[in-house]
């Protein structure tokens, strides 16, 4: 576990960058600035509007950008070391959200994990 935290304290595992563009949404862009693949984590906080990013994974250097409705709260978070098991039973290394599933649905991730905070 001390090797993961470590591993985290060493590599940004996302870079999110704030783009305000009016009234109507705000845009998100996420860098994987690490040698390996990441895989955002998203949970929605309190009443805010819903919003998830199906299947947002990030290969090492690559950049993607995603939407969030007006007056959206949540967390996003990097997950790493993820697979998925004959079953379809998909979890993650670090900053697994336990939804058995690509999406968090709603779940938080579990440290280690980094996380930054928004209420919009």
């Amino acid at each position: 576990m001390a090797q993961l935290k470590e591993l985290s304290s060493i590599c940004s595992l996302i870079f999110v960058s704030l783009f305000i563009s009016g009234v109507v949404s705000t845009n998100f862009t996420i860098t994987n600035n690490c040698n390996y693949t990441v895989w955002p984590g998203i949970s929605n906080t309190g009443s805010s509007p819903q919003f998830s990013s199906t299947g947002l994974v990030l290969q090492k250097g690559e950049s993607k950008t995603f939407t969030a409705p007006t007056g959206w709260g949540g967390r996003v978070w990097g997950r790493t070391y993820c697979s998925q098991n004959s079953t379809g039973n998909f979890s993650c290394l670090t900053g697994d959200c336990g939804s058995g599933k690509v999406e968090c649905l709603g779940n938080n991730g579990v440290s280690p994990q980094t996380l930054a905070e928004f209420q919009l």
